[in-house]
């Protein structure tokens, strides 16, 4: 039986491991670990589906996965990463926030019959006593050793305040209580998490003098270094009604050749002879692997029916079908006539500002039935509409129909 260190090896997960002994451990053991999701937005976005990819091979593995919601932890604020603090936000966000994760995260794991456990670390956090948290955790964490970690190191030249200081003691003893509850001894997460990471394990030392684990997972970055999963409009979210299914198809469609590699095996669950096989591919057969990529992942986050819309759409667009009820589309009264493109562009999100659309049409990059818009000031007119329907294509790949009903 293949051992699933070896597979996250393999397939390039993991980043760095606390101890050698690990490998041995997963071979050998079903273990309890757990990833922490912090819920400061009603949706994950592609930046955590490989988190939860990591979960969910370790699942299919035999391991039991915690899913832990930070709605105490969110209401300080996670300074990894981050030049500013972070927005507050209150108690009723996060619990709204927190439903909307667990259903997105139940897509790919299984929490029937306590398969996997979703926690929310405000059941500990909300009620500690302060003094006695410092007494009790404080008293184990060095400052000076706190300050060399790279999440407050870079954040100490523009100011860090106390709050956000206290986030490493709470990650820490967050994994100390899912060892005293759920006998959780490992700890998964993104290479950026590494610091708060050790924290705990040296807790869980101090305070049970017990042996605890980690695994940091490689973050989802182009050949070029730079994070995945940013568009004109901002992030690639997960759900549907803030990226939809057919322009989550088209980002991956879209991904560069140098990348395909890296998606597929961290993104899919396609076997590596397959992803070999399609990553080999060069010039345009390429298209093949992407065209594979982007419905295996859709199909993982938003179901088979909506990658085959997706997939289905993005074929009649470029390859020359005929079936267009799967490009996005948005419904508009018949008052559109006479009304700036640019406002209704804006109005539907197709364009995130008019900004931005003057400067897309300042370089020719947007078409209105295919015909380059060349007036920032232009409007919508009856001969724009045939059957009702107009084509909006923004840069090369992107396509919207705007419908008025009636």
């Amino acid at each position: 039986m293949t051992n699933i260190y070896d597979v996250l090896v393999e397939r390039g997960y993991i980043k760095q491991i606390t101890h050698e002994e690990i490998r041995e451990l997963l071979g050998k053991e079903k273990i309890t670990f757990y990833i922490g999701f912090d819920p400061t937005a009603d949706s994950l976005h592609v930046g955590h589906f490989i988190a939860m990819m990591f979960m969910a091979h370790m699942q299919r593995a035999g391991h039991r996965p915690i899913a832990l919601v930070g709605g105490g932890t969110a209401l300080v604020g996670d300074p990894t990463g981050k030049t500013d603090m972070r927005k507050m936000l209150t108690k009723e966000q996060i619990e709204h926030n927190v439903a909307c994760i667990k259903n997105q995260l139940s897509r790919l794991i299984d929490f029937s019959d306590d398969k996997a456990i979703l926690v929310n670390n405000a059941d500990w956090l909300l009620g500690l006593n302060y003094v006695d948290f410092i007494r009790d955790i404080g008293v184990h964490f060095s400052v000076n050793k706190m300050l060399t970690a790279e999440c407050f190191r870079q954040r100490l030249e523009k100011g860090l305040s106390f709050l956000e200081f206290n986030y490493m003691l709470m990650q820490g003893y967050d994994f100390l209580e899912l060892y005293k509850r759920y006998g959780c001894i490992m700890e998964l997460g993104g290479d950026d998490q590494w610091s708060n990471m050790l924290a705990g394990i040296d807790l869980i030392r101090r305070k049970e003098g017990k042996q605890a684990y980690a695994m940091t997972c490689t973050l989802l970055t182009n050949s070029e270094g730079k994070k995945m999963g940013k568009t004109e409009n901002g992030a690639v979210w997960l759900e549907p009604e803030k990226t939809t299914p057919y322009e989550f198809y088209q980002y991956w469609r879209n991904v560069n050749d140098a990348d395909v590699k890296k998606c597929l095996s961290l993104l899919t669950f396609v076997p590596m002879d397959e992803v070999e096989r399609l990553s080999s591919l060069k010039d345009a057969a390429i298209n093949e692997a992407k065209k594979v990529l982007a419905f295996e992942v859709t199909k993982l986050v938003h179901g088979e029916e909506e990658a085959l819309k997706a997939q289905k759409a993005a074929e009649a667009l470029f390859g020359g079908g005929s079936d267009m009820s799967n490009v996005p589309s948005f419904n508009a009264e018949s008052d559109i006539i006479n009304k700036s493109v640019l406002d209704v562009l804006v109005q539907f999100k197709i364009i995130p500002s008019k900004k931005e659309g003057r400067r897309l049409i300042e370089q020719g990059g947007l078409r209105l039935n295919d015909e380059k818009v060349v007036d920032v000031n232009a409007v919508f007119t009856d001969n724009d509409f045939k059957d009702g329907i107009a084509m909006i294509k923004r840069g090369k790949k992107k396509f919207y129909r705007i419908i008025i009903e009636g």
